[in-house]
């Protein structure tokens, strides 16, 4: 499989994954091992194309951002509580990801780990799904403090390879009573902090292994994933309207058992 056909495959997988609550990082780990090629060589490449990710959802929710904006600069209520719960959910993943950065590092290495934690959190987002009753909370301006401080820490969980972060803060959001479409808005508008930050971090860290060739590389990987992710949002929040998010439990456990049974026969 020749560099480039890589690097389009990964895009696509990125672009597809990021904010369904399947796990983008447990999923391009899956891929190394199922396509065989050396996934410490395109480790870096998995970071730097996250942002293509999180620039559709710039463009896709363009008018929430300049209205914030505008608000923040006369201080409007709402604006001020929107950027204030997102920069506070933020906070925990700061914390963590800085004091056990190699810890979650070597997790990254691990199939097994993620093919359990995929089974798990589907049968989580069944319980939760069938157990929890939400409210609307009139949007992310609306959500407590308290509330989104419990986000941030739920987030965390995705330290974990294969927990995903859309997964994680969607139905934490929702054990809190928050509904389903400000809890997914809230993950959406939590990844650019959260995924901005560990890319900026990681691409610093493994500054050295990038090349020229792979800043090619990773230029297709970035476009791919974000023209990918710009249909899979529309998608996924019309799947989640009418459906909920029982489809991507059940797809999580099918492809965790799937990837056991792969990973053990191999």
């Amino acid at each position: 499989m020749t560099e480039f056909l890589v690097a389009i495959l990964l895009g696509i997988v990125e672009g597809v994954t990021e904010f369904l609550p399947v796990s983008s990082t447990g999923h391009l780990i899956l891929a190394s091992e199922l396509m065989g090629y050396d996934a410490a060589q395109w480790a870096v490449f998995n970071i730097a194309i996250q942002p293509g990710a999180i620039l559709a959802i710039v463009v896709l929710y363009w008018r929430t951002f300049l209205a914030v904006f505008k608000g923040l600069l006369r201080w409007e209520t709402a604006s001020v509580a929107f950027v204030r719960n997102l920069l506070i959910a933020f906070v925990p993943a700061v914390i963590l990801g800085l004091a056990f950065g190699d810890q979650i590092d070597a997790l990254l290495e691990n199939a097994v780990v993620v093919a359990w934690a995929l089974i798990a959190g589907g049968v989580a987002i069944l319980v939760i799904e069938r157990l929890v009753r939400t409210e609307n909370v009139l949007g992310i301006s609306g959500v407590s403090t308290m509330q989104s401080i419990k986000i941030g820490l739920v987030q965390c969980l995705a330290m974990i390879p294969g927990v995903s972060r859309s997964g994680a803060t969607i139905m934490g959001a929702m054990a809190l009573g928050i509904d389903r479409r400000t809890a997914a808005d809230f993950s959406f508008f939590l990844a650019l902090p959260t995924l901005t930050g560990a890319t900026v971090l990681q691409l610093y860290k493994h500054r050295d292994a990038i090349t020229g060739d792979g800043l090619e590389l990773i230029a297709i990987g970035f476009v791919v994933s974000f023209v990918v992710a710009l249909a899979v949002v529309k998608a996924f929040l019309a799947i989640v309207t009418r459906h909920g998010f029982a489809p991507f439990a059940w797809y999580r456990i099918v492809a965790g058992a799937a990837a056991l049974v792969w990973l053990s026969a191999r």
